[in-house]
């Protein structure tokens, strides 16, 4: 392991939740920024056990995954009551890694390509209260998991990951990145009249029974965005929780720059002339 990696798997670690249950060890939680939101709790805790009240169902878009999804599907808390694979036609080992390291978990073919269309996929497949979607890369740790069904147990509808709140980060970022992701994160908040910290950043969860008033379409990287937006324009209560994103561990991310950010511009610009989230058909 080189040392880069193994920096990046102790702070993973340390953001982890300790095997005996244990608090967030950056000691708070993120804003709420939704449009009729209260106020956010301090030092939330994460509990390694104790499933959640409505059920939690992960969902997990995977293609030719094979080298990282053992480590992502071994972290996963007690609290989630089913997995969902969704599987992007992998050519390599991934539905076998998969079934071996959790022998539970249910593989749903991907309808349609990109990855907005293995989130829908996921999202109609689900069955419980709670619906949560992270990368099969290792680049987010399911142990934060619980933090995110601590919020929407307190009443919020949709909750994500920020790595730029307080307690926050990314091991992974370009500047490039960074600099695309605050421009288009600016652009929001002023089209929106949000304040949100992070935006281009797919660790998120949220309560079933907003899927309808969300009415998602989007089949690529911008689906991210346009669940965000969404929730924004419908007035849910949404927060933020920080979260540490981690390179991912091997491989080479789907991710292109300016494609995906052209992509999700696009989005932004299109909800915010399109009809309003919700309205009758």
């Amino acid at each position: 392991m080189s040392n880069a990696a193994g920096r990046s798997t102790g702070l993973a670690e340390r953001w982890d939740v300790d095997e005996t249950g244990g608090v967030d060890r950056t000691g708070r939680a993120g804003a709420p920024v939704g449009a009729d939101a209260v106020g956010a709790v301090d030092a939330v805790p994460l509990l390694a056990g104790g499933p959640s009240r409505g059920g939690v169902s992960l969902i997990v878009p995977a293609r030719n995954e094979a080298a990282n999804i053992g480590w992502v599907l071994n972290r996963i808390p007690d609290c989630v009551d089913e997995v969902i694979l969704v599987d992007g036609e992998s050519t390599d080992a991934t539905l076998e890694m998969a079934r071996a390291t959790l022998p539970s978990l249910r593989i749903v073919p991907q309808q349609g390509p990109g990855k907005g269309n293995a989130l829908r996929t996921g999202f109609l497949a689900a069955k419980h209260e709670y619906i949560v979607m992270i990368d099969a890369d290792g680049s987010m740790s399911p142990r934060e998991i619980p933090r995110y069904i601590h919020f929407l147990e307190s009443g919020f509808d949709l909750v994500k990951g920020s790595r730029f709140t307080g307690g926050g980060g990314s091991l992974d970022i370009t500047t490039l990145r960074r600099m695309g992701n605050r421009g288009l994160l600016a652009l929001v908040n002023v089209m929106y009249q949000s304040s949100l910290t992070d935006l281009c950043y797919g660790y998120v969860a949220f309560n079933r029974n907003i899927l309808d008033q969300l009415d998602l379409q989007s089949s690529g990287f911008e689906i991210e965005t346009e669940i965000v937006v969404r929730a924004l324009l419908a007035g849910l209560r949404v927060a933020e929780v920080p979260t540490l994103e981690l390179p991912r561990r091997t491989g080479q991310s789907n991710l292109r720059t300016f494609r995906d950010g052209h992509r999700v511009l696009r989005t932004l610009l299109r909800e915010r002339n399109g009809r309003p989230v919700g309205a009758a058909r």
